[in-house]
Order: structure tokens, then C-alpha cells, then sequence
């Protein structure tokens, strides 16, 4: 019998978000951004370094949408997080790759940096902060 993909979407992104916590970010799950698009998961570190993580359960979640290209312009740094199953190699190079399950993460692929602009970046953590 398969995992249900809601199932496996919480323990992806509860594995994700305890990592984050192991890495000294604080993260928020399904954070709304100013182009009406809401990221699975955000993760700001101390040193104000802005993550946002994009979870799929499936290879048809992940073929099927298109629309994480909308969240590369709100963070430092781009990732996919994926069960363990998911052929992982099929993600774009350009962007990180994470691999969780329900308890814990690992790095697959490092998330190219590319600095947000400075105004961005204080209206994404303010929000951050408020919610």
C-alpha cells in the first residue's frame, strides 16, 4: 500500500522545518507572498539568510507545477524537499535539493545563493516576524 501524498507532504515538510530548527533558522510553513503565491516552507537564519522550500510528494506534483519559478525572487536560496523514494535527480540543477521524512533532513544538492534586495528582504522578515 502507497503513502497518501497529504500524509507524505507532512511528515516531508515536519522533517524539513526540524532540520531548519537543527540549523538555527526559525521556520513558518505555508507563508503567503506578496505575488499571491504561498511557499510550503520559509526558514530565516540569525544571520537574516532567507530559505524557502517547495515540498512534493510525487513526481506528478512536481510535474504538474510550475509555479515555484514565482517563489526564487522572495529568498537567498531556493530547495526542493522530497521524501526519501522521490527520484530527486529529476529537479532542476539550479535548485537545492533536500531529502526528509517525518523526523529529520539531508542535503542532496546546496541551494545556489542569490542575495534578495535589501527593501525585499526587510518586508519578507517583518512579515516574518508579525506572523
Amino acid at each position: 500500500m502507497r503513502p497518501v501524498p497529504q500524509a507524505v507532504t507532512a511528515a516531508v515538510t515536519r522533517g524539513v522545518c526540524r532540520w531548519l530548527g537543527d540549523q538555527g533558522f526559525a521556520s513558518l510553513t505555508e507563508f503567503s507572498l506578496a505575488n499571491r503565491r504561498r511557499a510550503d516552507v520559509i526558514g530565516i537564519s540569525a544571520k537574516g539568510t532567507i530559505l524557502m522550500v517547495e515540498v512534493k510528494s510525487t513526481v506528478e506534483d512536481f510535474r504538474g507545477d510550475a509555479k515555484w519559478l514565482e517563489y526564487i525572487p522572495y529568498c537567498d536560496a531556493f530547495a526542493f524537499a522530497v521524501p526519501p523514494h522521490f527520484p530527486w535527480h529529476i529537479l532542476p540543477e539550479t535548485c537545492g535539493v533536500i531529502v526528509a521524512d517525518a523526523h529529520s533532513a539531508a542535503i542532496m544538492r546546496p541551494s545556489p545563493h542569490h542575495a534578495l534586495h535589501a527593501s525585499r528582504r526587510k518586508a519578507l522578515t517583518l512579515q516574518f516576524a508579525l506572523l
